[in-house]
C-alpha cells in the first residue's frame, strides 16, 4: 500500500509552508514518527513526522513552496525493513555489470586556436593599455578564453582599495519565517505612527535583591532569578495603570484587553520569536521565570509551536544580552507597544547631591501614536522605572521572601 503524506495545517490562518530541508533521501526506509523534514511556516520552523513506515518517494523539492494539504511525499508501506536498516539498492542500467571491450586508443586533439582565443576586445585592450596590465596577467570568461571589458575592468584595482584577497560571496533564499519577519517589521513602520520614549533605571536595588537571594530561590525553585521576572511584573503593574498601552486597533475601534499575554523576543536557530507568557497578571517571580526558561528552551531548541507564539498583548526585547545599549526597538503588530531592555553599565549619576556609580540600564518604549498618546507613553515607561527603582514596595508588597515563595 502507497500511502499520500500531506502538509497538515501547523496553525490557523496558515495556507503554505516551505520545504526547508529534507532529512531522508529518496528511497529511504523510514520509521513510523520519524522525522522526515523540516518545514517553514510564516511564524515557526516544524518537523514533519513520516504516518506510517516504508520506503519514501520525494515529491517536492527543498525550497518549494507547499499549500496546506499537498502531497509532498509517498509511503510504500508494504516494503520490508532492509537487512542494516539501509533502502534496498534499484539496480539501474549503469549499475549492471558488462563485459569491459577494449577500446581503440583516442587520437589526441589539439586545441584549435580560434579568433576568440587569447585576445582582447578592443574596450578590453583599450583599458589595459592604460593602466599598464599585462594581458597575459588577466583571465577571459569571454568564449574560448576571450578577455572581455567586464574582465578588464575587474582586473585593474580601486584607488586605496586593498587587492589579492578572498572578494566571493555567497546567495542564500531567506526562510519563509524571516520573509514574514520582514514584511512584519516593514507594515509596523509603514502602517503605525510609531514613536519611541526613552528613559535610564538605577538598577541597584534589583542587584542587592538578586545577590541576596539567587542561590536560595534557584535551590528552591529551580530557576535562575533573573532580570525578566522583575521587568514582566513592572510591565504588568504598568498596563494596569495605563489600559490604552494593553490596546490595539481594529478597524475604526479600540480593542483593550482586561489580562496581560506578554511577548518576549528570543533569538532562535531560524530567525527572531517571540513566544508568550500568558496571563502574566497571575505569575508570581518562580512562575515567570519557570515559563521564560520553558518558551526560550523550546524557541532555542526549534520545538516552538505556532500557538505557543500566537497572540501577545505586549513585548518585552532584550537586546542588552547582545551588548546593545541603546535603540528603537520596533512595534510587533497588532500590538500597540514594545519595551527595549538593553546593557547594564556602571555610569555616574547624581544621588542625594551627589555623584556615585550606579549599574545603569537604558530603557526603551516604542508605541502607536495613533492610540497611545505622549502623556501615557511617558506615563508608562516612568511606572515601570518606579517599579524596578522600587521593587520590594512596589512589586513586593513589602515582603520579599512571600514574593519569592522562600
Amino acid at each position: 500500500m502507497v500511502l499520500e503524506m500531506k502538509v497538515p495545517s501547523p496553525g490557523e490562518s496558515i495556507t503554505e509552508v516551505e520545504i526547508a530541508e529534507w532529512l531522508v533521501q529518496d528511497g529511504d526506509y523510514v520509521e513510523k514518527d520519524q522525522a522526515i523534514a523540516e518545514v517553514d511556516s510564516d511564524k515557526a520552523t516544524l518537523e514533519l513526522p513520516a504516518e506510517e513506515s516504508g520506503i519514501i518517494t520525494l515529491k517536492a523539492e527543498e525550497g518549494d513552496a507547499v499549500a496546506v494539504g499537498e502531497v509532498v511525499c509517498l509511503i510504500d508501506t508494504s516494503a520490508a525493513k532492509p537487512e542494516g536498516g539501509a533502502a534496498p539498492a534499484v539496480e539501474t542500467k549503469e549499475t549492471k555489470e558488462e563485459p569491459v571491450k577494449a577500446e581503440a586508443p583516442k587520437p589526441v586533439e589539439t586545441k584549435k586556436e580560434t579568433y576568440a582565443s587569447g585576445t582582447l576586445s578592443p574596450a578590453a585592450k583599450k583599458i589595459l593599455d592604460e593602466k599598464g596590465i599585462d594581458a597575459d596577467s588577466v583571465s577571459g570568461s569571454g568564449r574560448d578564453g576571450r578577455i572581455t571589458k567586464e574582465d578588464a575592468v575587474k582586473a585593474v584595482p580601486s584607488m586605496g582599495t586593498p587587492t589579492g584577497g578572498n572578494r566571493g560571496e555567497s546567495r542564500s533564499k531567506l526562510s519563509m519565517l524571516r520573509r514574514k519577519v520582514a514584511e512584519r517589521l516593514v507594515a509596523a513602520k509603514n502602517e503605525t505612527a510609531m514613536l519611541t520614549t526613552f528613559n535610564e533605571v538605577d538598577m541597584s536595588p534589583i542587584f542587592a535583591l538578586r545577590k541576596q537571594y539567587k542561590e536560595t530561590f534557584k535551590e528552591k525553585h529551580g530557576v535562575s532569578l533573573g532580570f525578566m521576572s522583575f521587568f514582566t511584573k513592572a510591565v504588568v503593574r504598568a498596563l494596569e495603570m495605563y489600559p490604552a498601552v494593553n490596546s490595539m486597533i481594529d478597524g475604526k475601534e479600540m480593542l483593550s484587553y482586561d489580562f496581560c499575554d506578554i511577548s518576549i523576543a528570543v533569538s532562535g536557530p531560524k530567525g527572531l520569536m517571540v513566544p508568550v507568557i500568558r496571563n502574566a497578571e497571575n505569575l508570581t517571580f518562580r512562575g515567570v521565570e519557570a515559563e521564560v526558561k520553558r518558551l526560550a528552551i523550546r524557541a532555542r531548541e526549534g520545538e516552538i509551536t505556532v500557538d505557543e507564539m500566537t497572540g501577545g498583548t505586549f513585548t518585552i526585547t532584550n537586546g542588552g544580552v547582545f551588548g546593545s545599549m541603546l535603540s528603537t526597538p520596533i512595534i510587533n503588530p497588532p500590538q500597540s507597544a514594545i519595551l527595549g531592555m538593553h546593557n547594564i553599565v556602571e555610569r555616574p549619576i547624581a544621588k542625594n547631591g551627589q555623584v556615585v556609580i550606579a549599574p545603569i540600564m537604558y530603557v526603551a518604549l516604542s508605541y502607536d501614536h495613533r492610540i497611545i498618546d505622549g502623556k501615557e507613553s511617558v506615563g508608562f515607561l516612568v511606572a515601570v522605572k518606579e517599579a524596578l527603582e522600587s521593587p520590594e514596595e512596589l512589586l513586593m508588597d513589602g515582603n520579599v521572601k512571600k514574593a519569592l515563595e522562600l
